[in-house]
């Protein structure tokens, strides 16, 4: 009995290093949720996927500035166990305005900046 637990450790010790990836940089896609609309609220979301390790940190900003009532979901992870989450916040676009999704991930150098592409 004792052999068959550590054999069952052994197992147990091999998936878990097996599971153990390299950093993989997040897909980063920045969109509003409607058509836009200048003056007319919207929502701005930031997805961020296919990232591991789980260890990110995701911040909106308005013309370099953080931007307040941003929402974060669970973090999540499909079945290659690689994470993604969706950062979002409402807002009223007007044109000359700046929006960016920053990303500091262990895969980058420094943190990332992905700029909202307005559809005016």
């Amino acid at each position: 009995m004792e052999l068959l637990a550590k054999v069952g450790v052994l197992v147990l010790i091999v998936a878990l290093v097996g599971l153990g990836k390299a950093d993989e940089p997040p897909k980063v896609e920045v969109y509003s949720r409607k058509h836009v609309s200048p003056g007319e609220e919207n929502t701005l979301n930031c997805f961020v996927s296919g990232f591991h390790p789980p260890k990110i940190d995701v911040s909106l900003l308005k013309n370099g500035e953080p931007m307040s009532g941003v929402k974060y979901t669970d973090m999540s992870f499909n079945d290659k166990w690689y994470f993604e989450r969706l950062v979002y916040v409402p807002f009223t676009p007007k044109k000359g305005d700046v929006y960016v999704c920053r990303v500091d991930h262990s895969a980058f150098r420094e943190p990332q900046s992905f700029r909202w592409e307005e559809d005016f």
